[in-house]
């Protein structure tokens, strides 16, 4: 498993591969704008040609992009929906440009609207995107927690997803082990980890799984709470995360880290910790 956390952008892409090398990433995952806001800027080409080179020298890959926290394909209201399809087209190109092959969604919050009508909106405007934005990036759907009005809590929900849009070859899944232990998936025990893969093959399909968020939970089993805390220090502990890094059906996997960071210092303590899980064969 190749290991590493998300990249702050800030000063430049250039920067991007000196703070990654600084944390032992050998993946990453960043922003292509800011993440707090609607608006994005041109992507300066010479600095994106700069981080490409240097992404290469330092073998660090795949590269992951995510989307910003606002969009929410899920939301019944037209104005807003429109906003947040705008911007997981403009997200798909900018992947293309910065030379990241995928792209990472939060399914979305429904609202006041059902499961059902939150599902569908969603699979409509990845409908949409994929038919604007003809490219070989391929768009993770992250699950969710199920905090609030959050859908994608279930592998089943994924799966309607699926089934409703057209190119779904183009479409895959990132699974964070925060929200999959506090959505009610006991991934924390061997067995329980044995039978949500098992789940999940059977529904949505193990090939469609591309990616792990690494992250313990602060908050306990099926408590609904999202809240990330350090490898082995939360919920589900050291041991689980040497059941999830070594299983077979996992280990092939990259896994980014999305763990609380007060400085480096806390990042390199995750890194050292999750690469200690590791059995060499």
């Amino acid at each position: 498993m190749r290991f590493g956390f998300h990249i702050s952008t800030n000063g430049g892409f250039n920067k991007v591969v000196e703070r990654a090398l600084n944390k032992e990433c050998q993946t990453i995952q960043l922003f292509s704008r800011n993440p707090r806001g609607w608006n994005f800027g041109k992507l300066d080409m010479n600095d994106i040609t700069e981080f490409q080179q240097a992404i290469k020298q330092a073998d660090i890959s795949p590269v992951f992009v995510h989307m910003p926290y606002l969009p929410n394909l899920a939301t019944q209201d037209k104005i807003a929906f429109k906003k947040s399809l705008d911007s997981l087209t403009a997200e798909l190109e900018r992947c293309e440009l910065i030379g990241a092959q995928f792209l990472i969604m939060h399914i979305g919050r429904r609202m006041d609207s059902s499961e059902k009508q939150a599902l569908v909106k969603v699979s409509q405007g990845i409908n949409i995107s994929f038919h604007e934005v003809k490219n070989s990036v391929k768009l993770l759907l992250e699950n969710t927690a199920g905090m609030g009005s959050e859908i994608g809590y279930n592998f089943s929900q994924i799966k309607e997803i699926f089934d409703r849009v057209e190119d779904n070859d183009r479409l895959g899944v990132v699974i964070d082990t925060a929200h999959i232990f506090e959505a009610g998936y006991p991934i924390h025990t061997k067995e329980g980890l044995d039978k949500t893969l098992k789940e999940f093959d059977e529904l949505v399909g193990m090939q469609r799984l591309h990616l792990l968020h690494l992250n313990d939970s602060k908050t306990d089993f099926d408590s609904r709470i999202d809240r990330h805390w350090h490898i082995g220090e939360g919920k589900i502990g050291l041991e689980g995360f040497k059941n999830i890094v070594n299983h077979p059906l996992l280990r092939h996997l990259p896994g980014i880290m999305e763990t609380p960071r007060k400085d480096e210092k806390e990042d390199l303590k995750n890194m050292k910790v999750i690469k200690g899980l590791v059995k060499h064969n």
